[in-house]
């Protein structure tokens, strides 16, 4: 079993940055592939950022790539994801989530979720 908590949500105005964290715990969570996901009102959950534990990605969705960070601290197992210039359609409940060892895009392919941290972006 993996637990995730993310944590760093917040509302901020457009062009602002945020970061986000996620911290992975359990007997398997180093060697965890981790990816951020998001979903919008009324919209379907989608891929946002993921990256392996043994340097594999990070890679992105086209629509945050170039303002998106993906980062990992291995000895800590939390993923990290630093946003800049953000925009209003940005604005989701973002999701850590793991698999192990290989990153994908595929949401159905993650066998843990965290509980989604708020993240709202006014123009």
């Amino acid at each position: 079993q993996v637990q995730l908590v993310e944590s760093g949500g917040g509302s901020v105005q457009a062009g602002d940055s945020l970061s986000l964290s996620c911290a992975a715990t359990g007997r398997t969570a180093r060697f965890e592939a981790l990816a951020w996901f998001r979903q919008a009102p009324g919209k379907e959950r989608e891929f946002v950022a993921a990256i392996g534990w043994t340097g594999v990605g990070p890679f992105y969705a086209d629509s945050v790539k170039g303002r998106f960070t993906c980062s990992r601290d291995n000895a800590n197992n939390v993923v990290s994801l630093q946003m800049a210039n953000l925009k209003p359609e940005d604005t989701a409940v973002y999701y850590c989530a793991a698999r192990p060892y290989i990153p994908v895009v595929e949401q159905q392919a993650y066998d843990y979720w965290g509980q989604g941290t708020q993240v709202t972006v006014s123009s």
